[in-house]
């Protein structure tokens, strides 16, 4: 290690009933006017309510921002930008999953100065601007976008793309265990498997890889895989203790992945979500065990793996590198299944024939590719998908 950079979010509160500490925290940022972005399903459920209040107390003028939806396209950027503007927003907060969150960190900067286009955004460290104030508020654990600088948006009819840069770190995250309680089984399932690929790959990315995400990807999975299968049991849904866990676990995989970044699975999971809008974190969850095989035929990989399953299976003992890893995957299927996640493309609808569409639409996610232990070509697309399906 010859040097290294690490960027996140500079404040973290995490407790249940953390959102009602909203209306104080944005009142010490100096907004005074605030906008929230949300999705109807958490307004549906009253999630915000506590939140709402307390901005109410602290004299904060707000509206909301509803019609965020999975892998939001453009247009609801615009929209959500229009309404800050119309508000005349001098603060935003993003409340819900990770695409309430990513629509939330473009309105700070957008709404911000509004002199850049949100096409010239796209890629690594080419947004410019002043950021308003930002609050992130996440109702999942899994996607941990309160801690990152990126923001990943459908662009066209199906290919995503993603905003990277410092900017888009929020001012403070709060972390509300509270809020997770109701969330059916198949979203805290996609959802935490999400955030398991999110320490997996930072773990072993090509690049960037460095001593505080390695800390911080290995205690984010020992929290994850300790508590996920609890989490999505019917007995311990509502285990708060469990619930938080799982927050703190995402959010470090957060903070871990934002400074060393992904790559083959979510370059592959991508094109699932984007052409048969299945949610972020069940593609990761069915592209997972298949990229991970591929993977093993690398030394390095395999070596890596077999230090993360002793996270998995601690007290276990492997003969070599290669045992550990292959145990690594087996753990991984079995809390796949055990979660009850689908576990074929066929299931969400794919058939043979899209797969050369997938393929090709991966490779045109060369940002996280050249991240993989091992280079992924077209052929080697096309026969992960063939194993997935």
């Amino acid at each position: 290690m010859t040097g290294l950079s690490f960027e996140t979010t500079r404040r973290v509160y995490c407790e249940p009933g953390a959102s009602a500490k909203l209306g104080t925290l944005m009142t010490e940022l100096g907004a005074g006017r605030v906008l929230l972005v949300t999705d109807p399903g958490v307004m549906k459920l009253g999630l915000p309510q506590a939140a709402l209040d307390s901005l109410q107390a602290a004299g904060i003028a707000t509206a909301i921002y509803d019609r965020t939806e999975a892998d939001p396209p453009e247009k609801l950027v615009h929209a959500a930008v229009a309404a800050a503007k119309e508000h005349r927003a001098d603060g935003i907060v993003g409340f819900g999953g990770g695409s309430s969150m990513d629509i939330a960190k473009l309105v700070a900067l957008m709404g911000g100065d509004g002199g850049q286009p949100l096409a010239e955004m796209y890629g690594i460290g080419n947004a410019k601007g002043r950021r308003l104030p930002l609050v992130q508020v996440p109702t999942t654990a899994g996607t941990g976008s309160e801690v990152t600088g990126i923001s990943i948006i459908t662009t066209g009819e199906s290919e995503k793309k993603g905003v990277v840069s410092p900017l888009l770190l929020p001012d403070i995250a709060l972390l509300d265990a509270d809020l997770t309680l109701g969330l059916p089984r198949g979203v805290t399932a996609a959802t935490g498997v999400d955030a398991m690929v999110h320490a997996i790959e930072a773990y072993t990315t090509k690049h960037k890889k460095n001593p505080i995400s390695d800390a911080l990807a290995r205690e984010a999975l020992r929290l994850l895989s300790r508590n996920i299968r609890t989490v999505c049991s019917e007995a311990g849904a509502k285990d708060r203790a469990a619930r938080s866990d799982m927050l703190l676990g995402a959010m470090l995989a957060g903070m871990a992945f934002a400074n060393a970044p992904v790559a083959a699975v979510h370059a592959l999971a991508y094109p699932v979500g984007g052409h048969f809008h299945v949610p972020h974190g069940l593609s990761n969850a069915l592209m997972l065990p298949h990229v991970l095989r591929f993977n093993l035929e690398s030394a390095a990989a395999a070596a890596q793996y077999a230090e993360l399953a002793g996270i998995l299976l601690p007290g276990k003992s492997f003969a070599s590198a290669s045992a550990g890893a292959g145990a690594l995957l087996a753990e991984l299927e079995a809390i796949i299944d055990d979660v009850k996640l689908e576990k074929q493309l066929r299931q969400v609808g794919i058939s043979h024939n899209h797969l050369p569409m997938l393929a090709k639409d991966a490779m045109n996610q060369q940002r996280l590719l050249v991240n993989n232990p091992r280079e992924v070509a077209y052929d080697d697309a096309l026969r992960i998908y063939e194993q997935a399906l």
